[in-house]
């Protein structure tokens, strides 16, 4: 069985069909969902991009592969699923977006060269790279900035679109009179199409470049195709840019009370220039129904994808993983982006496909089990026929709720958030080591610990779904705070960091050193048995003779 893992960066968990979203149409995301199951309370394990997708890569928490923010590099040694799968016979391709920093001093340190193959697998987040493209080729104040050169524009340059830059000024940019460019930068234009052929956009080059890759592998493979869109700069090409009027907005879910006596954190992002942004309803009239139109564009090219395994056969014995890096604000409490553990930021979809006759039961199916990001490394691990190494691997296996089994599970889970290296972090007079922030939730109730001496926040899902009441601004729900406190701490306890050695190997290890022969702690050897004895037994070897 092969398994493609297809995640798309910053989709909302709520924005699908198949999830409830009352005007946005995604019949290939909902096609999936009716093939396989639909995981509804899957959260990531830290809400920005770069230290949540190592930690899928990974399969452990942030605080444990330690890249914790964007371009935090991932330490050389952490093994990854491209590591975990080509140990059972596996092999695993990237296609697109990772977020990776290679840890150049840690290679250079080893002597890794970054041209040979675990050197350049070291540096890929584990995986052999079909094609890499992070997006974002920004022109700064000094001009165009191009360290990789980016597979995408020389694409279209190969198309021929005229720059050095064309992401800059056609992927990204529109067109307004008299012959301005309308960048996408600016949510001004977020309801101009994209200046450029649909079928040149990124996410239609990067479905054209999954495709390529399928037809010519030889299996069995894991391939992740890791898409750009629908993260910002919010701008479509035709005919996405217009599908949405400013009458499908929803209102922002957002509540005053969400500002009185804010937890200081909270009120730090609340009050940063993307939250102020976010607060001018012109800024969510223009961007949202981008945000909806690059999501429709997405679940079309997810239709080629899925229209190519069924034509070819394939269909029939690849798993299919439909996820996100997390979600977006999109003015919901006040804020833009994602950074906290409102569910519009850390909440994320998971869908997943199994074409094996075990999963036919569960088909069509949702389950409400509290699921990590970190979850899907074990799961594909399983999948492939291997066993999980438990001691490496934080996440569980979802194979038994695809096969409809209930095993016994997770009673709470856990996000992180590091903000060190944010101006928040200045503005607070924080030390980088107390800029930390953790999530438990237990299906329920919703802690947020904040390092640095602050007070929690807490939240009842069941009474207050929308998360605007924050219960720890009072003593009465102490004992909630007190139990998860329990929680958090029972985490911190977890054996993360001794990956060399299984608890089989341990296991194997006991008792070795007496058959070795080494035998201390004894008074006359009537402790240990007798077969580890019996050549100190025998008869003693006469001395050699005095010269």
């Amino acid at each position: 069985m092969n398994i493609l893992f297809i995640m798309y960066d910053q989709l909302r968990f709520d924005y699908l069909s198949c999830a409830g979203h009352p005007h946005l149409d995604t019949p290939n995301f909902d096609r999936v969902a009716a093939m396989g199951v639909r995981f509804t309370n899957t959260y990531v394990q830290s809400p920005i991009c770069g230290s949540s997708r190592m930690s899928f890569y990974t399969g452990r928490y942030p605080s444990s592969h330690g890249a914790q923010w964007n371009n935090f590099p991932l330490r050389v040694g952490e093994q990854t699923i491209g590591d975990h799968l080509r140990k059972i016979g596996m092999d695993c391709w990237l296609i697109g977006k990772t977020h990776m920093h290679a840890d150049k001093e840690g290679m250079e340190r080893l002597g890794l060269d970054a041209d040979s193959v675990i050197g350049a697998r070291q540096a890929e987040c584990g995986f052999d790279v079909w094609i890499r493209d992070d997006g974002l080729w920004a022109q700064g104040p000094k001009g165009f900035y191009d360290e990789k050169r980016s597979p995408y524009n020389e694409y279209l340059k190969s198309k021929g679109y005229p720059a050095d830059n064309p992401w800059h000024d056609h992927a990204n940019a529109g067109v307004k009179p008299p012959n301005r460019m309308a960048s996408g930068w600016m949510y001004e234009n977020a309801d101009r199409p994209a200046n450029i052929h649909e079928e040149d956009s990124e996410t239609a080059w990067l479905t054209t470049k999954a495709i390529e890759f399928m037809d010519q592998a030889k299996g069995p493979w894991c391939a992740h195709v890791s898409y750009i869109k629908p993260h910002w700069p919010y701008i479509v090409p035709a005919p996405y840019h217009n599908m949405y009027g400013t009458d499908l907005v929803p209102p922002p879910l957002r509540d005053e009370r969400e500002r009185e006596d804010a937890h200081p954190v909270f009120n730090g992002y609340m009050n940063n220039r993307v939250g102020y942004a976010f607060q001018r309803e012109e800024v969510r009239q223009k961007v949202i129904p981008a945000y909806m139109g690059l999501i429709k564009q997405c679940d079309d090219h997810l239709g080629r994808v899925l229209d190519h395994l069924e034509d070819t056969g394939a269909m029939k014995d690849t798993m299919i993983v439909l996820t996100s890096d997390h979600g977006d604000y999109l003015g919901d409490h006040w804020m833009g982006e994602k950074s906290l553990f409102h569910d519009q930021s850390a909440k994320i979809p998971m869908i997943i496909y199994d074409p094996r006759r075990r999963a036919n039961g569960t088909r069509g199916t949702t389950c409400d089990a509290l699921v990590e990001s970190l979850d899907l490394a074990a799961t594909f691990v399983e999948a492939a026929g291997g066993e999980v190494p438990a001691h490496i691997i934080e996440g569980r296996s979802l194979q038994p709720w695809l096969d409809g089994e209930s095993p016994d599970w997770r009673d709470f889970l856990i996000s992180e958030f590091d903000y060190s290296g944010t101006p928040l972090a200045e503005e607070l007079g924080l030390e980088p080591r107390d800029c930390r922030l953790f999530m438990v939730f237990d299906g329920r109730w919703k802690m947020m610990h904040a390092e640095g001496g602050f007070r929690p926040m807490l939240f009842d899902l069941q009474t207050d779904p929308e998360e605007f009441i924050d219960l720890a601004k009072a003593d009465a729900h102490n004992a909630e705070i007190t139990r998860l406190y329990g929680y958090l701490a029972q985490w911190g306890r977890r054996m993360s960091q001794r990956v060399t050695k299984s608890d089989a190997d341990i296991v194997a290890m006991r008792n070795k050193a007496g058959m070795k022969g080494v035998l201390p702690f004894m008074y006359d050897g009537s402790e240990v048995p007798r077969p580890l004895t019996k050549f100190y037994r025998g008869k003693a070897p006469a001395l050699p003779e005095k010269e």
